[in-house]
Formats: C-alpha cells, structure tokens, sequence
C-alpha cells in the first residue's frame, strides 16, 4: 500500500515536468535553433516516457574548449541525428549536484554522455581519450557523429521518424 502511494505521488509530482520543459540556459550558444535541448529533469522524464537514450553535454561558459565544441552542433548531420536522442544541456558550474553525479570518470569539461533511458552511463560510447573518455573531439563533428551511429546499435534503437527541430511546424 505504502508503495502505491509513493508510485502515485511521484507520477503527480513528475507530470507537471512534461509540461514545464524548459531550454536550458545557454542553448541558443549550441544551436538551440536547431537543437532541442532540454534541462535535465524535464530531458529525463522525457527519456523515460518515450524509451530514447539521451545525450547529455556538461560545459562551463569559461571553458575554451566548450566554446569550441559549440560549432560541432552546427553541423547537419549532428543536427540531423540528434532527433533520435533527448539531447541534455548541463552548465556543470550552475548545476554542480548534476555535474557530481554524472561523473563515472571526473566532472571535466567539455563532457558528453550517452544515457540509456533507464539513466545509465554506456561505458561503450566514448571517446578515444583514455584518460578523458567522456571527452570528444571539439573541432570536427566525425567522433560525435560516430557515436551517435553506434548508439543504435548498443541501444537497441529503433529508426523510426524523430521529431522536429523545436520551432519547425509540428502539424
């Protein structure tokens, strides 16, 4: 009985979340136009309602190689595979509880993570730096686009349509 309570008053509490989806601060700087970014409570109640793995992006404003990494976004293919995903935008210096507990190997920036919608970190899709293996390229938009082509596979994902970009005509 306890148990069904909790269940229920965590679906109350997490409903009011699908509709409070917010751009996260920042996403405009990597390609929100294009890019539907979603802060981390509403990208993963999304991910556990629609079942997509999620791609979650840690960077701080100060960060040299972040701002680098922004024009990755810009390219099409990235843009384009990126509807498969709930892509996830965390500024690790605003929202330091994120950064800590998403950090299977250090909070550096810039760092991405695949996610599966369950909330675990894929220890498969990482990049080719052994000490920072959550690092990826920041210049060229290929290692990125790579992992995005593996996750189908390590996911098991579906190639169904994605959604539209946000601001694209819905109907």
């Amino acid at each position: 009985m306890l148990r069904s309570i909790i269940c229920a008053v965590c679906l109350l509490l997490s409903v009011p979340l699908a509709a409070s989806a917010r751009t996260p601060d920042h996403a405009a700087e990597w390609n929100g136009a294009e890019i539907n970014w979603r802060d981390v409570r509403s990208g993963i109640y999304e991910a556990s309602q629609t079942g997509r793995p999620v791609i979650m992006v840690f960077h701080a404003t100060w960060c040299s190689a972040c701002k680098r990494f922004r024009k990755v976004f810009n390219d099409p293919a990235i843009v384009a595979a990126s509807r498969d995903f709930v892509m996830i935008l965390v500024d690790a210096d605003a929202e330091k509880g994120i950064n800590g507990a998403f950090s299977p190997d250090g909070t550096y920036v810039p760092r991405t993570l695949f996610i599966d919608s369950d909330g675990d970190v894929s220890d498969k899709l990482v990049g080719s730096d052994s000490q920072y293996p959550h690092s990826l390229s920041v210049d060229n938009p290929k290692e990125l686009l790579a992992l995005m082509k593996k996750a189908h596979d390590v996911f098991k994902m579906d190639r169904v349509a994605s959604p539209p970009p946000p601001g694209e005509n819905r109907t």
